[in-house]
């Protein structure tokens, strides 16, 4: 491993997300050519930077980032020819300087990591105003390329079957069978398949949900209510993964996030018993700050970030605006170590956008798909719907 990334006992309760951390690190050293290269980083809080800064610097209090070149010494020892040096970040400071900067912890601690890099390498601010201007651009460009780096080559695509079933209960007959139309979804190459089993069965039945658990052979997502009836279908049926969601009888489809908040004792109850049973839970969130990290303390394994005030803007501002939400909340799942996954509205021309965002795992796409396939058949609808999901891998 090129970086070697520990952190101090006095953060280890902090919390960071180990992984991103050294996923970014190495791929710093991949961006500056240096895969061969040695680096540690160690992170650290603000009485043991002080100390660094203080015997190393000989200034008072912490500071951000330190960087401790590999050089040899007045004892005449040569480091390996692989070995860059140390940096040091403290995550009390890099936490201080991302609030009055509106960041994100990682976010600033990646600009952080970059900093310490360069120094490194051989670049020193202090030498003149055009070595600082240089630096601070090379940093702004290599911070660009690490935030678009995937964390997954390119999104799954899961297809909601629930219409073909909105069809068949129209009429109270047999057909068109949503077990069928998801056995030829996952034919044309899609990664999962959703139902919502609602309370009131309106469109998928629980015969339905059982027959698919046998059938499907990618990955079985049971969208549902948090009430005991359907937790315990869930429980005894044991799809792959379920998603919590609000539910009201008189809607025509879910209109907006589970409020994790104001239930999160009910909620972590059911994801208590999805864990004994081996079930990662996700939970279908608005982009919303105190919605994600209550997510996360109630034990989710996924959120779902609701697209659909992007996917109904009436203007390009508006558009605009909620997809930079979105993307800043799926930035902020990810780091915090969620996995993210996002879904509702979204269609053939919203699409692209939201799955270029390099922190989204999954889409759950569904009335678009089933209302293409009307026109052009299952198995086309599902490869078009593939074909723009996958030009961002």
């Amino acid at each position: 491993m090129p970086t070697h990334c520990t952190f101090s006992a006095e953060i280890g309760r902090q919390p960071l997300n180990r992984k991103l951390l050294q996923q970014r690190c190495d791929t710093l050293l991949h961006l500056l050519k240096l895969e061969r290269a040695e680096v540690s980083v160690v992170f650290l809080g603000d009485a043991e930077m002080a100390a660094y800064n203080e015997q190393y610097r000989k200034k008072q209090g912490p500071t951000n980032v330190l960087s401790f070149p590999a050089a040899g010494g007045d004892d005449g020892f040569a480091p390996p020819e692989n070995e860059l040096g140390d940096i040091l970040v403290s995550v009390d400071t890099a936490r201080r300087e991302a609030g009055r900067e509106g960041h994100s912890l990682h976010h600033r601690l990646t600009e952080l990591i970059i900093h310490g890099m360069l120094h490194l390498i051989g670049y020193d601010h202090e030498r003149s105003e055009a070595e600082a201007l240089r630096m601070w651009d090379y940093e702004k460009e290599l911070f660009q390329q690490i935030q678009t780096a995937r964390s997954v080559a390119m999104p799954y695509l899961a297809i909601n079957v629930d219409h073909v079933a909105t069809v068949r209960q129209a009429r109270g007959g047999a057909e068109p069978d949503p077990v069928l139309a998801a056995s030829l979804c996952e034919l044309a190459g899609a990664d999962g398949i959703v139902v919502h089993l609602r309370e009131d069965r309106r469109h998928i039945q629980d015969r339905d949900v059982r027959l698919l658990r046998q059938t499907v052979k990618t990955r079985l997502n049971l969208e549902m209510a948090n009430v005991p009836e359907i937790v315990d279908i869930a429980l005894e049926v044991g799809p792959d993964m379920i998603t919590l969601v609000p539910e009201k009888r008189k809607e025509l489809t879910t209109e907006g996030g589970l409020d994790v908040l104001a239930n999160a004792k009910k909620v972590g109850k059911t994801i208590g018993k999805m864990r004994k049973a081996g079930i990662p839970v996700s939970i279908f969130v608005d982009p919303d700050a105190a919605q994600v990290q209550a997510a996360l303390d109630a034990g989710a394994t996924y959120v779902e970030l609701h697209t659909g005030r992007y996917c109904e803007a009436r203007t390009m501002e508006e558009q605009e605006r909620e997809f930079h939400l979105i993307e800043q909340m799926a930035e902020l799942a990810y780091e915090s170590g969620l996995r993210v996954n996002a879904g509702h509205g979204l269609d053939y021309r919203n699409v692209h956008p939201i799955a270029a965002l390099p922190f989204i795992d999954e889409l759950s796409i569904g009335h678009a798909v089933i209302s293409r396939a009307v026109l052009v058949g299952l198995e086309n609808a599902v490869r078009e719907m593939l074909a723009i999901v996958r030009a961002v891998g």
